[in-house]
């Protein structure tokens, strides 16, 4: 299963209007920080893919620190970490690492944290299942599932062959084995990090109940991945759930963010920067996949396979890194637009799903 986290669907490379950037064109060093609140640290790790890094965040909690999201699990990544422990968080060691979701770039090193630095896990259920049965899931070829998958989104047979030839993204190799235990977090509830009270709000739609948090001072919001500046967070329908729609639980989920989102809130983001503006960033990444609808209602007065409307949906050219990331994202939106009736779709002779508008 492939569930990598760059998005395909980026509706600006620039920083969206009405959103900014605090610490400006600033970012952590090789193996260093910056303070971006007090008590709070941002951290970058290197990732090996088009979206090269992953934020993470540690947290003064006193007589240790919170760690919030980890990197893969690399050789790369542990040096980087021995620096970081050796130089800006010196003082006081790892107690407990917080994973916001189960994607690899930011659970990958928990279950070392756990079993090499003796640091306690907070995830979600969801989170720590989904890690571990997947760290568990290895497969040397692509899977008859997954191979599925991509023929009934309309994948030719030189991409099915391409794929049925190569190893899928394995857990395995870059999620370190999580140990039996954790401390769930869940929906609602209050914890405390950092000198801060934090609310926590589970989201959906680019991971099944990712975590965010919130301080109760009104100051500094973790959204993880949930709510990023510069790019839609990647929302996918994979083949462990082929009718799901995620793009539903997106939108639900973005909704549900917004009676507590403040202009004065400093977001810390998964990725990209620091940033400022979050009850526009909200209403942006709404609009952002309304839009895409809207080139739908357009494009499906014929049938169309989910790889036909990728210049519909992306309105650039797809290049072959991103294909995998592309073709989930246009499966959720086509499944989104059947589950809200505006479309169905029939099995054409090649095996593909074909969607159209409702008459």
């Amino acid at each position: 299963m492939d569930q990598r986290t760059d998005a395909p669907l980026d509706e600006s490379r620039r920083l969206p209007a009405g959103l900014a950037y605090p610490h400006g064109e600033a970012i952590p060093a090789p193996n260093g920080a910056i303070e971006v609140a007090e008590r709070i640290l941002w951290l970058r790790l290197p990732l090996p893919m088009t979206l090269d890094h992953v934020n993470v965040y540690a947290l003064d909690d006193g007589d240790g620190w919170t760690i919030v999201d980890t990197g893969f699990q690399t050789d790369k990544t542990k040096a980087i970490w021995a620096d970081l422990m050796n130089g800006p968080l010196a003082a006081k060691p790892v107690r407990r690492v917080i994973a916001s979701h189960h994607h690899p770039d930011h659970i990958g090193l928990a279950g070392w944290f756990q079993a090499e630095h003796g640091a306690s896990l907070w995830t979600t259920r969801t989170a720590w299942l989904f890690a571990r049965m997947l760290t568990l899931d290895h497969q040397e070829r692509t899977s008859a599932p997954n191979l599925l998958h991509m023929k009934r989104a309309g994948a030719d047979a030189a991409r099915l062959e391409w794929a049925r030839a190569r190893e899928p993204m394995n857990f395995s190799r870059i999620v370190a084995p999580l140990p039996p235990g954790y401390r769930r977090l869940r929906d609602g509830e209050r914890i405390e990090m950092g000198g801060r009270a934090w609310r926590v709000f589970t989201g959906d739609g680019h991971a099944p109940e990712q975590a965010t948090f919130w301080s109760t001072d009104g100051e500094v919001v973790l959204s993880a991945d949930q709510i990023l500046p510069r790019i839609s967070p990647n929302i996918g329908v994979f083949s462990t759930e082929p009718d799901a729609d995620p793009l539903g639980e997106w939108l639900a989920s973005c909704k549900k963010f917004q009676p507590y989102a403040r202009e004065g809130h400093l977001a810390l983001p998964g990725h990209n920067r620091p940033f400022t503006g979050l009850p526009k960033r909200l209403d942006q990444l709404i609009a952002n996949h309304h839009g895409v609808i809207r080139r739908l209602r357009k494009f499906l007065h014929q049938p169309r396979t989910a790889i036909e409307c990728y210049d519909t949906i992306y309105k650039r050219p797809i290049k072959d890194g991103e294909f995998g990331l592309a073709m989930v994202e246009a499966i959720a939106h086509l499944n989104h637009m059947m589950t809200t009736g505006e479309a169905e779709r029939r099995l054409d002779a090649n095996g593909a799903y074909r969607f159209v508008l409702k008459p």
